[in-house]
């Protein structure tokens, strides 16, 4: 009797490997099935092609010290990723955004401490991206409401998000890819305001930029620290992000890996 050949790895437990959140015996079958899909080898090597590029993006500010400021963030993290998961066992949509815009936001002080690698972001890191997530799948359905301030009024969308995020803002060009800018809103953040501008293609696909500073505004001076890209999966929708300088960034859509990728690339080489 032939023996059955193994099942093709999902693009979930490709990314799996990828980041390292399998070890033991199920990376060993992982592994054992990836040797038989040559498909999937494929992938996981593309996969890795692109995050490395990203990754020499980001080289000289990944090999500095996490300052004192973030340490302590991360210090008071586990208290409130506690609280996070009282919430979430409310389950349904309207947890989720309780969790996302009322007080289970304290969890997003987002940091890895000095133990952290690039395969193991930390819960709170997640938790920032599951809050755009869940920000898209709220606002992008909308058919009369979608934003707050058109394109028409780009000028004062701009200047608005601007002051009220405490950072000098820039709407990403995504024409070459396909999109065009709906709009912006102004959503809740445990540091500050946080803003989302909307992109919408000629299908009518929607992605959505979510971003916000997630340090305390009192340190300034401690505000430095960086992650390379991130696939995230946990929400609504998959996407992208990463922190520069203390401010966070997520691109979120219901689009493949990489077609989110290069949207992310094409983002962050505007900002």
């Amino acid at each position: 009797m032939d023996t059955p050949r193994p099942h093709p790895l999902t693009d979930a437990e490709i990314n799996r490997l990828l980041d390292g959140q399998v070890q033991g015996v199920e990376r060993d079958a992982l592994l054992h099935r990836l040797q038989g899909d040559p498909h999937g080898r494929e992938r996981l090597s593309h996969w890795q092609a692109q995050r490395d590029a990203i990754r020499q993006l980001h080289a000289g500010l990944l090999q500095a010290p996490v300052p004192p400021g973030m340490l302590e963030a991360v210090n008071r993290a586990s208290d409130a990723q506690a609280r996070v998961s009282s919430w979430w066992r409310w389950g349904g949509m309207a947890a989720g955004i309780v969790l996302a815009f009322g007080v289970g936001r304290l969890s997003n002080h987002e940091w890895p401490n000095e133990g952290a690698t690039a395969s193991a972001p930390s819960a709170p890191l997640t938790a920032f991206a599951r809050d755009a997530s869940v920000a898209h799948a709220v606002y992008s359905p909308e058919k009369r409401h979608p934003v707050e301030v058109g394109a028409g009024d780009q000028e004062h969308l701009v200047q608005w998000l601007s002051r009220r995020t405490g950072k000098a803002l820039k709407v990403p060009r995504l024409d070459a890819q396909g999109y065009e800018l709906v709009g912006g809103r102004l959503l809740p953040g445990d540091q500050g305001a946080r803003a989302q501008f909307m992109f919408q293609n000629a299908q009518g696909v929607r992605v959505t930029l979510y971003l916000g500073a997630l340090f305390p505004t009192t340190e300034p001076t401690e505000a430095g620290g960086e992650t390379a890209f991130r696939f995230a999966q946990e929400g609504p929708v998959p996407g992208f992000y990463w922190v520069d300088q203390g401010f966070g960034y997520a691109l979120s859509g219901p689009l493949s890996r990489d077609a989110l990728m290069a949207l992310a690339e094409a983002v962050y080489r505007q900002l």
